[in-house]
Formats: C-alpha cells, structure tokens, sequence
C-alpha cells in the first residue's frame, strides 16, 4: 500500500535551510517547538495539508514537517516566505525575533549576553584571532579545519552567530575593546592568502574605531605574561566583572574577585609587554604588505 502524506519518511529528503535543535537548551528548543506550533495551526487553518504547502514554499516536504514538530529551526527567509504563502500579513515574519536567539548554540548565546552588557573588553588570542575581530571567511575556514570535521549546518550556524556577536561594534554607548594578538596570529594564512589579506585591511579598519585597541605581541618577546594561554576580562556597568584564563580555573568563566584578580594582572603585563596600538597598526601594515 502507498504511504499517504502523513505516513512519509521527511528525513529521507535532502537536508534543507534551517538549523538543529539542540536537545540540551532547553529554552531553545521550547521558543522552536512553540513557533512550530503556531506555523502548523495557521497551515491548517488555511486549508493546506503539508505537501501543499511545502510546494508553496519552494521548500521540501520535510523541511515541513521538522520544523511544525519543533526539531528544526526555520530561518529567517523561511518565516518571511511562509508569511507571503498563509498571507498573515507580517505576524509570522515577526516570528523571527522570538527564533534569533534559539539559532545560536547555548553557550554562544550567553556570551554574546555578556558581550552586549559589558562596558570593557580585554582579551588576548594567541593562535587565531579573537572572535569579534574575525570576517566572515576568516571564520569559516577556522571552522573548516576543527577535528572531529563539524556538518556543514553545524559550522554555517557556529559562523552566524559569531557574526551576529560583532554588533557590539555598533553600539552606543560603545565599550571600550582590547585586543592583544600574537604575531604569528597575522601571519598564519588561515583560509589562504585572500582570505589572510581581507582579515588583516579588517583588522586595520577596526583599530582605527577610537573604542577599539588592538595591540601585537611579537614573537621575539623574551618576557611574556602569556604563555599559560588566551584569557579574557568582561566588565559590567555594575561594576561587576567575569574573566575566563584557557590555563586557569579550568577555562571555565570566574568570578571570584581572587581569581579575576589573577587572570586581570595577566591581562595587563600581557598589554604593557606587547606593541603600542599605534605600533601596532604599522605592523599589520607591514604583514599585510608582505602578504
């Protein structure tokens, strides 16, 4: 017997736009399946069955299906079409807004909360460049290279959402951001030399922000503060603060003022050892140059 529409195997279909739900953030996955939820029921109470109107959509079948049952997360684009075929005219585009969030994986989330609240950054990368500074293909061939390979929805998501946590360059009041980089960080061609140069002219494009400093530790520095590894100090209005040392504390984010103490003493040696930001633009000039 012929399997009716309700009976198929979506997942048989080729993969979709749209991003996993991850079972752990629970949050997530409640916005998601509410969302889903909402789509189905104005669907039905359209008079379309799922084939209609996945056809509608110029989408698969499947895609349907996952995201109705909360296992998919539909993308903006999907939400906006969807809004066009049920004619609701917006309120389901709206819907975005209450998926943003559940795009990006738990942990990234809480950082960029962190990130957007805080009025100081100091941070220092030393083998490959701080997230915030980092274009899109710069980016993505980061990802590209991680072991176990990650799947492509997986690292198309992790790239968006560290796009996404670059508005803090735009906002006002803007903090105040420091970024120490090793050297070898400017030269090691990460996605090729297109791709090193495009990241280099970025890096001079943001150290000319007058809220943005980025200095250069170079590599024949003889006495270094760093060598126990990347380490970062977020700062809050409150005065509150929370600092992460990738060999302290089990990289895990601190609090205890003992602790920060520590991991901000760190910081700035590590920022009176490395090159002056004025220094420093020349130099990545200079790579950039030899690039």
């Amino acid at each position: 017997m012929a399997a009716t529409v309700s009976e198929r195997e979506p997942d048989r279909e080729p993969e979709e736009p749209g991003w996993e739900v991850d079972p752990e953030d629970e949050q997530g996955a409640a916005i998601v399946a509410f969302v889903g939820r909402q789509l189905r029921a104005r669907r039905e109470a359209a008079g379309l069955r799922a084939a209609e109107f996945a056809a509608a959509m110029g989408y698969g079948e499947g895609l349907v299906y996952k995201v109705e049952s909360g296992k998919r997360i539909p993308r903006g684009e999907y939400l906006e079409k969807a809004d066009e075929v049920l004619g609701a005219g917006g309120s389901v585009a709206a819907m975005r807004e209450d998926v943003a969030e559940a795009r990006y994986p738990k942990k990234v989330r809480d950082l960029a909360r962190m990130e957007a609240q805080a009025v100081e950054l100091t941070a220092y990368g030393n083998h490959n460049l701080h997230g915030l500074l980092q274009t899109k293909g710069y980016a993505q061939a980061l990802f590209a290279m991680r072991r176990p390979a990650l799947e492509q929805g997986r690292m198309e998501q992790l790239v968006s959402a560290r796009l996404a946590r670059q508005s803090i360059f735009e906002r006002e009041p803007a903090p105040a951001l420091s970024f120490v980089q090793e050297e070898v960080t400017l030269r090691r061609p990460i996605g090729g030399k297109m791709v090193l140069r495009a990241q280099l002219e970025r890096l001079l494009e943001l150290g000319e922000l007058r809220t943005v400093e980025i200095q250069v530790m170079p590599t024949g520095r003889e006495d270094h503060a760093g060598m126990s590894g990347e380490m970062q100090v977020l700062k809050f209005r409150d005065g509150a603060a929370v600092g992460r040392s990738e060999g302290e504390f089990g990289s895990r984010p601190v609090s205890d003022l003992k602790q920060l103490r520590i991991i901000e003493l760190r910081c700035g040696i590590i920022r009176a050892q490395a090159l002056t930001p004025g220094e420093s633009l020349v130099f990545i000039e200079q790579v950039l140059g030899e690039t």
